[in-house]
C-alpha cells in the first residue's frame, strides 16, 4: 500500500504496531508491561521504508484472552505511549483493518486530522461475532473520515452488519505491483507454486493430495508450498507417505521480494483456498506472468472477472482433490493457445495496479489537490506536498 500511495505525498510515516503474546502469569505479564514501558522510548527507532517511507515498529504486550475489541484497545494505548502521548502529527492518516488498525488510528490522530481506514481482513467474520469488537467497529464506522474495503465480499458484509453506515463503505482494492515479468514466458505447466498459510482454510490438504495425484501421471511435476502455519508439519509428512517427498518442498515464510522471483520462476500458481476476501497472491501470480489455477472462494471471482479463461482455470472449493485435478488437466488441454496471460496482465494492472490504487486514495485524501501525473517512462510527478501517515496492523 505505502509503495502505491507514497508517490505525491508528502512525508509518509508508516507506524506498525505489532502484537508480542504473553502467557506467562498475571503477576510476570504486568511486570514485562512495566519494562516495556520504560525501555519503549529507547527501543524506537525509525528506519527507511518503500517509496521514501520511514517505519516506526511499536511492540504491543497483549495476552490470549483478549477480544478484537480489547486488542484495538492496546494497539492504541500503546502506540499513544510511543508518541509520548502527541497525536500523530499528520493531517491525513490511513489505517489498515477495521480495529486494530482504524481504533488505533483514531484515538491518536490530532483532532482535525482526516482518517482513512481499509479493511481487508479475513477474519472480519470472527471479529463481528464478539459484541465488544462489533459495537466497537461500529464507532470506528461512525467517526473516520472515510471507509474502504478491499473487495465487495467485505462490503456486503459490513453493510448487512451496520445497514444505517452503508453508505460510508467504498471499495478500493489492494494494490499490486506489476512492474517485474518474467524474463521468458511460461512453457508448461509443470512447476507447481502455492503462497500463503499452512492453514486449514486454504485448502492446502487438498492441493497437496490433487498434486500427489497429477505427478502419479507425469513424475516431472513438482510443487513448492511457501509459507508458514500449523499444518507445516502434517504436510511434509504427508508428502512423504504418499511417496512424493522429493518432489515436494516447504520453504517456509518467505520475504515479498523472494515470493515474487519465485513466482517468475514457476509454471502454475494453484490457490485452493475455501474462502477468501481478495486473493493478492492470485494476482501477483498474474503480474508476474504466471497462470493460475484457483478455487471460487470470493475474492477471485470479482478480481478475475472477465478474464478468467485468459489467466487460467477456476475450479469450485471441494474438500477432496477432484476438482483440481480435473481442473490442472482442462488447463493443460487449453495452454498455452488458450490462455492469454498478456491481456490478462493489462487488465489486472488496471484494475489493482499500483497508479490506479494510488489515485484512487489520493483522490479522498486530498480532494482539493490537483491529480499527479504520470510521465511517459512511468514515473510519478510528485503534486504539492502533502503530509500523510499510515497505522499499519498486519495479522
Amino acid at each position: 500500500m505505502v509503495g502505491a500511495t507514497a508517490p505525491g505525498c508528502g512525508q509518509v510515516t508508516v507506524y506498525h504496531t505489532e502484537a508480542w503474546l504473553m502467557r506467562q502469569p498475571a503477576a510476570e505479564v504486568e511486570a514485562a508491561r512495566e519494562a516495556h514501558r520504560r525501555l519503549l522510548p529507547q527501543a524506537l527507532h525509525p528506519a527507511p521504508a518503500v517509496a521514501g517511507a520511514r517505519l516506526v515498529r511499536v511492540p504491543v504486550p497483549t495476552v490470549p484472552e483478549y477480544t478484537f475489541a480489547d486488542l484495538a484497545r492496546q494497539h492504541a494505548s500503546w502506540l499513544r505511549e510511543a508518541l509520548g502521548g502527541a497525536p500523530i502529527p499528520a493531517p491525513v492518516v490511513h489505517a489498515h483493518v477495521g480495529l486494530r488498525g482504524g481504533w488505533t488510528a483514531l484515538e491518536n490522530a490530532r483532532p482535525d486530522a482526516r482518517v482513512f481506514v481499509t479493511e481487508h481482513a479475513s477474519f472480519l467474520d470472527k471479529v463481528l461475532a464478539q459484541p465488544d469488537s462489533r459495537d466497537l467497529y461500529a464507532e470506528v464506522l461512525e467517526r473516520c473520515t472515510g471507509f474502504f474495503v478491499v473487495t465487495d465480499v467485505l462490503r456486503d458484509r459490513l453493510a448487512e452488519t451496520f445497514p444505517a453506515l452503508a453508505g460510508k463503505i467504498e471499495p478500493i482494492s489492494n494494490p499490486i505491483s506489476f512492474e517485474a515479468p518474467r524474463e521468458r514466458p511460461v512453457t508448461e505447466l509443470r512447476r507447481w507454486l502455492y503462497v500463503g498459510s499452512l492453514v486449514e482454510r486454504k485448502g492446502v490438504g487438498p492441493l497437496l493430495e490433487a498434486f500427489a495425484r497429477c505427478h502419479g501421471t507425469d513424475p516431472e511435476l513438482t510443487l513448492t508450498m511457501v509459507g508458514a502455519g500449523p499444518l507445516a508439519g502434517a504436510l511434509a509428512d504427508r508428502a512423504a507417505e504418499l511417496g512424493i517427498g522429493h518432489a515436494v518442498s516447504f520453504p517456509g515464510a518467505v520475504p515479498p521480494h523472494e515470493s515474487a522471483r519465485l513466482m517468475r520462476e514457476h509454471d502454475l500458481l494453484v490457490h485452493a483456498a475455501r474462502w477468501e476476501t481478495f486473493g493478492v497472491t492470485v494476482i501477483e501470480a498474474v503480474a508476474a506472468g504466471m497462470p493460475v489455477l484457483v478455487t471460487r472462494c470470493g475474492g477471485p471471482e470479482r478480481t478475475l472477472a472477465g478474464i478468467v479463461d485468459a489467466a487460467g482455470e477456476m475450479v469450485d472449493v471441494d474438500d477432496t482433490p477432484a476438482s483440481i485435478v480435473a481442473g490442472y488437466r482442462r488447463l493443460c488441454d487449453r495452454f498455452p493457445d488458450g490462455l492469454d496471460l498478456p491481456r490478462a496482465r493489462r487488465v489486472l494492472d488496471g484494475r489493482f495496479g499500483f497508479r490506479t490504487v494510488g489515485e484512487a486514495h489520493h483522490r479522498h485524501w486530498f480532494p482539493d489537490a490537483e491529480p499527479r501525473s504520470t510521465a511517459p517512462d512511468g514515473t510519478a510527478d510528485a503534486a504539492p506536498a502533502r503530509e500523510t501517515a499510515e497505522e499499519r496492523d498486519v495479522a
